[in-house]
C-alpha cells in the first residue's frame, strides 16, 4: 500500500505535471483577476460614483493630475507584474466622469512613430519596465497586458530625444518556457 501511494504521488508531483499545473493555475489566476477588475468597474458608475468610492475600489493612485478645466485624472497601475493601468477622471463635483482600462489593443493602435514620451505615457499609463540602450541611443518601455487568457507585452522604442521609433505587441517571454 505504501508503494502505491508513493508512485501516485510521484506522478502527481512530476515536473511535467507541475509545469502543466502552473499553466492552468496561471490561466485561472489571470481570469480571476480580470474578473475582479470587471467587478470593480461595474460598481463605479459615471455620474454616480464619488472619488472616495473610486479610491476604495482601486486604492492609492500612482499619479494625480489636475487639469486646467478642474478635472482630476487619477492613474491606478498594476504594473510591473499586473496587466492593467486604469485611469479615472473625476469631475469638479467630485464624481466619476470616466473610468478606462488603458492597456487594450485600441490604445496600442494609437501609438505612432514621432509621438513624444509624454503622449505615450498619457495614452498607456506607467510602464512595467524601462531600459536604456546607450550605444543604440534608444530607450525601450514595456507594458504587461492580458489578451484574453494570453499574457502579452506591448513594447515602445524611443530615440534619446523622446520620440517613438517603433511599437509592437508580443507574447510575454515569461510564458515561453512554461
Amino acid at each position: 500500500m505504501g508503494a502505491g501511494i508513493t508512485q501516485r504521488a510521484a506522478r502527481i508531483f512530476a515536473p511535467s505535471s507541475a509545469i502543466r499545473g502552473g499553466r492552468v493555475l496561471g490561466l485561472a489566476l489571470a481570469l480571476a483577476l480580470s474578473g475582479c477588475d470587471a467587478q470593480r468597474e461595474a460598481r463605479l458608475q459615471p455620474g454616480q460614483a464619488t472619488e472616495q468610492e473610486v479610491l476604495r475600489e482601486f486604492g492609492t493612485p500612482v499619479t494625480i493630475q489636475v487639469r486646467p478645466d478642474g478635472l482630476r485624472r487619477l492613474e491606478f497601475s498594476a504594473q510591473p507584474e499586473g496587466s492593467t493601468n486604469h485611469v479615472a477622471t473625476i469631475g469638479t463635483d467630485g464624481r466619476l466622469v470616466q473610468l478606462r482600462q488603458l492597456l487594450q489593443p485600441e490604445s496600442f493602435a494609437q501609438i505612432r512613430p514621432g509621438m513624444t514620451v509624454e503622449q505615450v505615457r498619457e495614452q498607456l499609463g506607467p510602464p512595467a519596465l524601462k531600459e536604456a540602450y546607450a550605444l543604440k541611443k534608444e530607450e525601450v518601455w514595456d507594458w504587461r497586458w492580458q489578451d484574453g487568457p494570453t499574457r502579452r507585452i506591448f513594447r515602445v522604442t524611443f530615440d534619446f530625444d523622446g520620440r517613438v521609433l517603433s511599437a509592437a505587441a508580443m507574447d510575454d517571454p515569461r510564458d515561453l518556457y512554461r
